[in-house]
């Protein structure tokens, strides 16, 4: 029965991509992913599955990992480490020409997060991309600024009274939209909790501070706007509900899933990389040590030798790994100037080769502890009520206030007990996680995360 009915959403999905195809028995058009702000490709891998389980071929699906991540505080002038709308327009107008030229393709789609929205409006409206883009869907982007004053940071990207932002929303076409005409154009926004599109400042460091921007700031004249209840900033783009309304404006038809169909063999890879004077980065951590474990999913502890052990070369890459979808997984990373760092994660339900990874450092203040253990959320906020989240038995997990889900993580600096299990929960809705890790001893420069990916 599980096999027939396997086939039967194969089927119908397949029937679907037949008809989001411009030309019926043709290939759906590929998709190309564009992350936020600080953030890598790899917050797209979930979405990917999502596609790939309903019949979306995988070669067809492509996410962009910005070399540096981080928008510069002022975007008129160079700052270390962190790149300029320029520069992030020019690198996606090159991926986007890669993905072309790969798959044959006149056009491809754009998904962008947050700040993956500007360089996507950016390309289309100043770089080209009207002519080589059929949709742009756009989750959580700060249209209109995640502040409007001429008078506060005037040049940083985000300001919508800023010459960026003011530009990219000028008035266009016989209607006066915001967008660029010749193209099919969706947003996703929250109702009220998205951290950056709040009426306050204290989420930018200003509290009580007016932003002059509100709930509907992600919204833009001329496309089709959706408004997703209770889902924070990056949820938008990466929870399922945002799959689902952007699988259906592409294809005119909702998915036959939303959840991620499993695959037996499992192929893992992805890159190294660390942190820079400007902040994260995703540029390859050449020389970085990388070994990777089975861990049994009671206890955290490791099920034999390493099933990778690897320096990393010139291009960060620290794979390939052949596992399954039923074994969780310890990853640790050990470079020089770094923490060596563990990343404990959930079984990995299909293959992927965008298991970016990235080194941490101890930080000053947590050197007097037994142990630091991190708990984050890459593709979400915990927002209190909303979640359940229990860390280490603790519930809610320290650190996460009430109200607008505006933290991605929670840190234990435990004073006994290095070597012993730590248990990370989390719910809301349909999504649910429990993961153990293993708390590794802070004098000898070891950091531990526990990384959810629901």
């Amino acid at each position: 029965m599980r096999l027939q009915r396997r086939a039967l959403l194969a089927f119908a999905s397949g029937l679907l991509l037949t008809a989001c195809a411009s030309t019926p028995g043709t290939a759906p058009p590929p998709i190309v992913f564009v992350h936020g702000n600080g953030d890598t490709a790899a917050l797209w891998t979930t979405t990917l599955w999502r596609y790939e389980s309903n019949g979306w071929p995988r070669e067809r699906l492509h996410a962009v990992d910005f070399p540096l991540p981080q928008a510069r505080d002022d975007d008129t002038k160079p700052q270390d480490g962190r790149s300029s709308a320029t520069e992030q327009r020019e690198f996606l107008a090159a991926e986007v020409q890669r993905v072309l030229q790969a798959t044959g393709a006149s056009q491809v789609v754009l998904i962008g997060n947050s700040r993956g929205g500007n360089a996507i409006r950016n390309y289309i409206q100043n770089g080209g991309g009207d002519k080589t883009v059929s949709h742009a869907l756009l989750g959580g982007t700060p249209n209109h600024g995640v502040w409007a004053n001429p008078g506060f940071r005037p040049n940083n990207e985000f300001n919508g009274a800023g010459a960026f932002l003011t530009g990219l929303n000028a008035p266009k076409g016989p209607n006066a939209d915001e967008v660029t005409p010749g193209l099919r154009w969706m947003t996703t926004r929250s109702d009220s909790n998205d951290k950056f599109a709040q009426p306050d400042g204290v989420w930018i460091g200003a509290k009580g501070t007016p932003t002059h921007v509100t709930a509907e700031g992600p919204a833009l004249k001329g496309a089709h706007n959706v408004v997703l209840p209770g889902r924070d900033h990056r949820e938008v783009s990466y929870h399922p509900q945002a799959f689902a309304a952007a699988y259906e404006f592409i294809t005119g038809q909702a998915p036959a899933l939303t959840t991620v169909t499993p695959e037996a063999s499992v192929l893992l890879d992805g890159k190294v990389s660390g942190i820079g004077a400007g902040g994260p980065t995703n540029l390859p951590l050449a020389g970085a040590q990388v070994a990777v474990y089975a861990v049994d999913a009671a206890t955290g502890a490791r099920r034999g030798a390493a099933l990778v052990d690897k320096a990393v070369g010139a291009d960060g890459r620290w794979g390939p790994l052949s596992t399954d979808s039923a074994t969780p997984l310890e990853f640790v990373i050990s470079a020089p100037g770094y923490a060596t760092t563990h990343i404990y994660r959930a079984p990995f339900a299909r293959s992927s080769a965008i298991v970016h990874l990235r080194a941490e450092r101890l930080a000053e203040a947590d050197k007097s502890a037994a142990s630091v253990v991190t708990l984050t959320r890459p593709r979400g906020y915990l927002g209190l009520p909303r979640d359940s989240i229990s860390f280490d038995g603790l519930s809610p997990a320290p650190g996460i206030p009430p109200g607008v889900a505006g933290v991605s993580s929670s840190k234990l600096k435990l004073q006994v007990g290095p070597g012993r299990p730590v248990v990370a929960e989390y719910r809301s809705g349909e999504l649910a996680e429990r993961i153990v890790g293993i708390a590794w001893p802070a004098r000898d420069n070891h950091v531990v995360t526990i990384e959810l990916h629901p």
